[in-house]
């Protein structure tokens, strides 16, 4: 049995510590070993029943037998935790719902997060680190790269290839055969009809760049 350390003591990170003991009950693989912040303040509290244990020093100095997944919504952010921890020998793991739906033809890469009440179909390409939220449906043949986060809700249509560190807003929709470019943001709600380049922000119906990123 994997014990998994929670990075990021968010509510995000409550919400995967919810979703460990779910899988738990149900395939008996895994269990939480405790949270892991970056904020002092926190360090020995006890959060949903397990304890903030320290931050990433204190991780690599009890990694044996621990693997992790990073509770970091911000894809940027998470990239950036997620290579000093490495450096530092920390292992990670993916972390699945035991509700998520999938044919046998998907690739995860190593630290994915699928959250609950996710569809995904067939031939679909998950790179390392990967969030994808509650309630969303990758259709066939899509290609999600190392980092991104997919909000709640979110709808992303077949032969959709979206790129590293993208963020993907809470709702958004995605028809078929688009292309997002790497590090870009597509707002809330948003429908995208055609391809965004890397490093802007995308939002509205359809949507329109209305930012861009240096």
């Amino acid at each position: 049995m994997k014990q998994i350390a929670i990075i990021g003591a968010g509510g995000f990170g409550r919400e995967i510590l919810w979703l460990i003991r779910e899988r738990a009950r149900f395939s008996h693989d895994i269990q939480p070993w405790g949270f892991i912040d970056d904020n002092p303040e926190l360090h020995g509290e006890i959060f949903c029943g397990i304890e903030i244990k320290g931050d990433l020093e204190t991780l690599s100095r009890e990694k044996d037998g621990i693997f992790a997944v990073c509770a970091i919504g911000s894809p940027i952010t998470r990239e950036k935790v997620v290579l000093h921890a490495v450096n530092m020998g920390i292992r990670f793991t993916t972390v699945i719902a035991p509700d998520v739906q999938s044919s046998e033809y998907i690739e995860i890469g190593e630290g994915g997060i699928i959250c609950a009440g996710n569809i995904l179909t067939t031939q679909v390409k998950i790179g390392k680190h990967v969030i994808i939220n509650l309630d969303c449906t990758i259709g066939h043949d899509v290609i999600i790269k190392d980092y991104t986060t997919v909000a709640p809700g979110v709808h992303i249509s077949g032969n959709c290839t979206i790129g590293k560190k993208v963020d993907i807003g809470t709702g958004a929709n995605i028809i078929p055969g688009v292309t997002i470019g790497d590090e870009s943001i597509i707002g809330a709600g948003a429908t995208v009809i055609s391809d965004v380049p890397p490093r802007v922000t995308a939002a509205g119906v359809p949507a329109r760049i209305i930012k861009e990123h240096k």
